[in-house]
């Protein structure tokens, strides 16, 4: 097992392909201070650089939580006392809530409790998501005066559809897995946190199972045609598809198949 070191809230290890990210702040219940925040960008800017990793998971120490947001004290006082320091934040949060969706390899949210406000803002902006079925989603932003952010409007609306998204944002309410799952925002809900390691721990088995840089490559596919319209997200994939049908991963794939008939 490697290690990345010198992270103050959360661990990065890395184990035969697969990296995992843990919060550690469970006193808090995971919640992302600026300190966290900043420690889950210097991971995944490293992680980006290590094309060695297959697969991400990111999880929450403790039984509670994957992460209930914010710290909201970082939101008290007069808006003036915020700016610009508050803007500046909230841009570089999206810039880091994007890097699991845009990193090179699948990411995957591994969620036991809470994954509330900006927590639920990093389990959404991951490739897919699997939680036990006490856990309880919710961005109840409202409450407090203000809206989603880091890119989450759009996010929600991707996941969940603009009804399911909206609702969940105006009542500012929280929803069970169940309910997480019927909407569209879980790939999957089990009974307990060992049925979550099984699972999830399956779902990395396949991805590994496969061709990896095929892997790769339909995420990129797949990121590119959701924000873009038929005709493009098409052009896209086919460069990409024609890209990787050249690689020598797609020849031994295929011949090991075509010879096992």
């Amino acid at each position: 097992m490697v290690s990345y070191e010198a992270y103050e809230s959360i661990t990065v290890n890395i184990t035969d392909g697969v990296a995992t990210i843990e919060f550690h702040r469970p006193e808090k219940l995971n919640a992302l201070s600026t300190e966290v925040m900043l420690d889950l960008q210097r991971a995944f800017s490293e992680l980006q650089l290590d094309r060695s990793i297959d697969v991400v998971v990111i999880q929450g120490e403790g039984a509670d939580a994957f992460s209930a947001g914010a710290d909201i004290d970082q939101y008290a006082g007069p808006a003036e006392d915020h700016d610009p320091r508050q803007k500046d934040r909230q841009e570089m949060f999206f810039d880091i809530y994007k890097q699991p969706l845009t990193l090179h390899a699948p990411v995957i949210a591994k969620i036991d409790g809470y994954a509330v406000g900006g927590g639920l803002i990093v389990a959404m902006f991951c490739d897919m998501r699997y939680a036990t079925e006490d856990s309880t989603f919710g961005v109840p932003v409202a409450n407090i005066g203000q809206i989603p952010s880091g890119g989450a409007s759009h996010r929600a609306i991707q996941l969940m559809g603009e009804a399911k998204a909206k609702e969940v944002v105006f009542t500012a309410g929280f929803v069970g897995a169940d309910a997480a799952y019927e909407a569209g925002l879980v790939n999957e809900v089990v009974e307990d946190v060992e049925a979550l390691d099984e699972t999830v721990n399956g779902v990395i088995e396949a991805i590994q199972d496969t061709g990896r840089r095929a892997v790769k490559r339909s995420k990129e596919a797949f990121n590119y045609a959701a924000d873009t319209n038929m005709e493009d997200a098409r052009a896209y994939e086919a460069e990409v598809w024609w890209d990787q049908f050249a690689t020598d991963e797609r020849e031994r794939l295929v011949d090991e198949f075509v010879g096992d008939d």
